[in-house]
């Protein structure tokens, strides 16, 4: 789990802490200690850890970013968003389906768009995928799936896929935004694999991936070794972190 600013080690605190929920669900703690969910899904998520699943400190979340509405990333952003407060970051009509659930402090935006948030910048980005909920059994459409491109207190950008297949605008992407670090899926079938993250982390200009979104189900086949093996040739480091496991970027 997230490490309280007092546990983190003083050389580390004006560097990205990182600590991986499973599946996509990421856990930040900003150089300046803003505290940040990515894609709630902890409840039932298997790749969780049993000690991280249930979210129930009022004080532990500032911002939380949701990339697009489907079960596996948004799972929990109702119950964590009632029981923290945090402010929430979605596409402008997944932002109102959350406040349809009750939720209050949102700030939707689109993609092009960017926004500052306690001192950090999230720009919305295009994500190659689809975006709905179930919702009284029915498939509700929840405007598109995306990305974002965040840009911490220290100058450091990251570019947080979301579910997304290979696109050729990811060029564009590291020309406008040159992020250093890209989380990307690697599971395949519902989004890109290791061969095409591997593609994409050299349109992206970074020299390192965080792999997410695989192992989690019997059909997310791509592997983080499958990945190096593909990055090996470009000179490409892979982060792997185990479930609940913290880097300090």
């Amino acid at each position: 789990m997230q490490l309280p600013s007092d546990a983190v080690p003083r050389a580390a605190r004006d560097r990205l802490s990182v600590t991986w929920l499973g599946h996509s669900t990421f856990r930040m703690r900003s150089p300046k200690g803003v505290r940040m969910l990515i894609d709630p899904w902890l409840s039932t998520n298997p790749s969780c850890p049993a000690s991280a699943r249930r979210f129930d400190n009022a004080d532990a979340l500032d911002l939380m970013l949701v990339t697009h509405g489907h079960s596996d990333h948004c799972g929990d952003a109702v119950s964590i968003g009632r029981k923290t407060g945090a402010t929430v970051v979605a596409s402008y009509e997944l932002a109102g389906w959350l406040e349809r659930q009750g939720l209050k402090n949102l700030r939707p935006m689109n993609i092009g768009g960017r926004q500052t948030l306690s001192g950090i910048e999230i720009a919305m980005v295009q994500a190659v995928h689809s975006s709905s909920v179930v919702d009284e059994g029915t498939i509700v459409y929840l405007g598109p799936a995306t990305g974002f491109m965040i840009t911490f207190e220290n100058g450091l950008t990251i570019y947080f896929a979301g579910d997304t297949g290979l696109f050729g605008d990811m060029r564009m992407l590291r020309e406008r935004f040159a992020p250093a670090i890209a989380f990307l899926p690697i599971g395949d079938r519902y989004t890109m694999g290791p061969e095409d993250a591997a593609v994409a982390a050299e349109w992206l200009g970074v020299r390192k991936i965080v792999p997410m979104h695989y192992g989690t189900f019997p059909e997310l086949t791509g592997t983080p070794d499958k990945l190096r093996e593909c990055c090996r040739p470009k000179g490409i480091e892979v982060l792997e972190l185990r479930p609940g496991e913290t880097a300090v970027i």
